[in-house]
């Protein structure tokens, strides 16, 4: 990851907005979720966000700038067959916490979007396990439906921009009312 951040830093100079927006998950029943796809979900979405956040602090410690960490309506509300998931985004929300603590006084800001369910492609790749109950997943709809990619990039901009300048350890929910 240094080596990377260092080519990034090379050819377009220090960053002053880092945005960690990967994520993975999948429907499962606690029980009968495999151990390797447990750890891969928390890796994706938990522990690249702290490696790529450690390997471009020092640049934004020097220049000042703005974090912004990508998790989940999850992070703020269970959902049944997500276990992991909602673990790792609810890491995330607070990871992001720690740091906004940890950098107050030192000019990085560190601020979370969490998006409700959002139009792409992942979402259709989700299977519910045999016999799970749709009434379960009803909790998670909204009578505003999906967000676009494009209502999610826009409130990134915004969090991590000049205009959010006295925003930080903050939780923006785009979720279409979920976490009322």
């Amino acid at each position: 990851m240094g080596r990377t951040v260092s080519e990034v830093v090379d050819q377009l100079g220090p960053p002053r907005v880092v945005c960690n927006v990967a994520g993975i998950g999948g429907f499962y029943r606690t029980e009968e979720m495999p151990l390797e796809r447990w750890e891969q979900i928390l890796a994706v979405n938990l522990t690249g966000p702290f490696l790529v956040c450690r390997a471009t602090l020092p640049h934004l410690l020097e220049h000042g700038g703005s974090i912004v960490n990508v998790a989940s309506n999850t992070a703020l509300m269970g959902q049944s067959y997500s276990a992991a998931y909602c673990a790792s985004k609810a890491g995330l929300l607070m990871f992001s916490k720690a740091l906004a603590a940890e950098f107050l006084s030192r000019g990085v800001r560190v601020n979370v979007v969490a998006p409700g369910g959002v139009d792409t492609p992942l979402i259709g790749t989700f299977e519910l396990p045999e016999g799970a109950d749709m009434k379960e997943l009803s909790k998670i709809m909204t009578p505003m439906g999906f967000s676009t990619p494009a209502e999610i990039a826009a409130s990134v901009a915004f969090i991590a921009s000049d205009e959010s300048s006295y925003t930080t350890g903050s939780v923006l929910s785009v979720d279409g009312g979920l976490t009322i």
